[in-house]
């Protein structure tokens, strides 16, 4: 008789039972060292597409057309998903994610106002350049354009505000749909793309396993200037008498900030920042300007006005840096390195344009220049223009909190690569104004869209890209009350951030134009009563704390730093301090106002 005929029925039935009961819990039970198999659904051909790039965090909102790629991402164990309060929210801490990291964010929301609700974020995303994808759930093929539950025209709303989108059709290449659109906001002059995901092409069945992510062939994106241009722009700024650099965005995602500051220092050339090219050149270097444009230092805006040749280095030239482009360096020979040849003399005319990646033409300049520019009286000029119009302000005893001075003090207290995230308005100014900025990728903010309620959600997806880097996220209480309940999220996956409203009780910079342009009728700008922020974080789990004092500042923001999770920081700032040096829109840039009176003088 044989060994198994020897074994009681019940006991064969039992175990033949827990056979098949292990077989199954092998199956439901993801083995990190078992090979995954090929993809069974397009949307678990999503999640390797994503898993092939190399994802590490997602932010999304869940919802019934985009929940089959929730349910096949239930099973990754490469990548970790954080539930956010509001699709606007998850756009901006992606967003932030791929400036603080330099690879593309990814956010994710259902079909019909979850995808609507993210474009904020793809505009902000696509003015900014800055890498992202965008993955919506779409009604089922067969529905769209029948005005079903939650459809909209994703594609076609988007369309304006993304580099590249797509609807996918089928559940074999939608994987490779996913990759590509990661490869696209990547490679070139990285911005954002978006996958529409119609249900039934998620939970298709597919055997096909997606790629490593990969750009079409016929996108070929410039990487070094033509040759013989290249020379020609060297001997210009060799033998320039007032040579300036203007560093923007661009030097900072081509990773060229090295490129960058070895050129100026081996020729002894001034450097001006955009506000996008914040910390591509230190700040506290001799041949720093600082920052230009509406609000840019006074030395940085006059050596742009009266330079005779102005290297632009990855930057779109826009009217909050220019003002009048009729009167922007209106003297000088202007050489435009860029990778997007849209932007050439698009705003600017370029006398002598580069077209190709940032890194690599300042390496062409390096080896093309003839000699370095003899611009010695014009390095004095710019050190006395320094000393004339310093970044100063006055501090009273007796005035109430300066927000100049929060930010400086949170300046001295942190290391120098500490992220500072921003909304827009005021606070976003001084922020900008009185950091020192010394290192690229520390500058998180909207730039070109103006988006205010960016600097919560962005400090929770730059504190997640730099987990071991101090992150700070200075809002105004207008930006705050738009996305103070993202707190929630810092909170729930203990985020080690702060948050400090310069709270002045109004819209600041929408009440400081109505001042100075509208003869003082302050019409939707000031707040008759606002939430005691300190309490609201406290509600929300977060740590609260109440700043009013000159003499409670340094020890506030040491008590939030050492707090292990969010704190809140309700700084109640003097409601009359306004921004300067500033620029009207449009002005010359050589008639910056440094208070009201100058202001009303031009």
């Amino acid at each position: 008789m044989s060994e198994r005929a020897s074994v009681p029925k019940e006991d064969e039935q039992d175990a033949e039972a827990a056979e098949a009961d292990a077989e199954i819990d092998a199956e439901q039970t993801p083995d990190a060292e078992q090979d995954p198999g090929p993809a069974a659904t397009g949307a678990d051909g999503v999640v390797r597409a994503l898993e092939n790039a190399g994802v590490e965090y997602l932010f999304g909102v869940q919802g019934g057309a985009i929940m089959p790629v929730y349910d096949a991402l239930y099973r990754s164990e490469e990548m970790t998903h954080v539930t956010m309060a509001h699709e606007q929210g998850a756009a901006h801490a992606a967003d932030a994610y791929g400036i603080v990291t330099g690879d593309p964010g990814v956010c994710m929301a259902t079909s019909g106002p979850g995808a609507t609700n993210l474009v904020t974020g793809l505009a902000d995303a696509s003015m900014d350049s800055d890498p992202l994808v965008a993955l919506t759930g779409q009604v089922p093929t067969d529905f769209v354009g029948n005005d079903a539950f939650q459809e909209t025209d994703t594609i076609g709303v988007t369309q304006p505000v993304t580099k590249h989108n797509t609807f996918a059709e089928d559940a074999d290449t939608v994987g490779t749909d996913v990759g590509t659109a990661w490869a696209l906001a990547n490679d070139g002059r990285q911005g954002p793309t978006l996958v529409d995901l119609p249900k039934d092409v998620t939970q298709g069945e597919t055997d096909v396993e997606p790629g490593l992510p990969e750009t079409p062939d016929t996108y070929q994106p410039p990487e070094r200037a033509d040759p013989q241009h290249v020379a020609t722009a060297a001997e210009v700024l060799a033998d320039a008498d007032r040579p300036v650099i203007l560093a923007g965005g661009g030097v900072i995602k081509a990773e060229a900030s090295e490129e960058l500051r070895e050129f100026a220092i081996d020729h002894e050339i001034p450097v001006i920042t955009t506000m996008p090219g914040t910390g591509a050149f230190p700040e506290d270097h001799d041949l720093s300007l600082e920052i230009a444009g509406m609000h840019g230092t006074g030395y940085a805006n006059l050596a742009v006005s009266l330079t005779d040749c102005l290297l632009a280095v990855g930057t779109r030239f826009d009217d909050r840096l220019t003002g009048d482009v009729r009167t922007f360096a209106a003297d000088a020979e202007i050489i435009h390195v860029d990778i997007d040849p849209a932007e050439i003399s698009k705003n600017v005319e370029a006398d002598y344009p580069l077209l190709g990646d940032a890194a690599a033409v300042l390496d062409q300049l390096a080896e093309g220049m003839p000699g370095s520019p003899d611009a010695d009286e014009w390095l004095e000029q710019c050190e006395t223009w320094k000393r004339e119009y310093p970044m100063d302000y006055e501090m009273p005893e007796d005035d109430p909190l300066k927000p100049q001075y929060v930010v400086e003090t949170y300046d001295d207290l942190t290391p120098a690569d500490t992220v500072v995230a921003a909304g827009v308005g005021q606070h976003q100014m001084w922020a900008w104004q009185y950091w020192t900025w010394t290192e690229p990728r520390t500058w998180v903010t909207s730039h070109g869209l103006g988006t205010m309620g960016y600097a919560v959600p962005a400090a929770i997806g730059a504190k997640l890209a730099a987990p071991d880097r101090e992150v700070v996220a200075f809002d105004g209480d207008g930006s705050f009350l738009m996305t103070s309940q993202e707190l929630t999220v810092a909170v729930r996956e203990n985020l080690d951030i702060t948050v400090v409203v310069l709270n002045n009780e109004a819209v600041g910079m929408v009440r400081q134009w109505q001042d100075g342009f509208y003869e003082g009728r302050r019409m939707a700008s000031e707040y008759p009563w606002v939430p005691q922020f300190d309490k609201l974080a406290e509600a929300y789990g977060a740590q609260g704390l109440r700043l009013e004092s000159h003499d409670d500042v340094e020890e506030t923001i040491q008590q939030a730093r050492e707090y292990d999770g969010p704190s809140v920081v309700d700084a109640v700032i003097d409601p009359a301090e306004n921004v300067y040096p500033m620029v009207p829109s449009g002005g010359n840039n050589a008639r910056f106002a440094l208070n009201e009176d100058h202001l009303e003088q031009l």
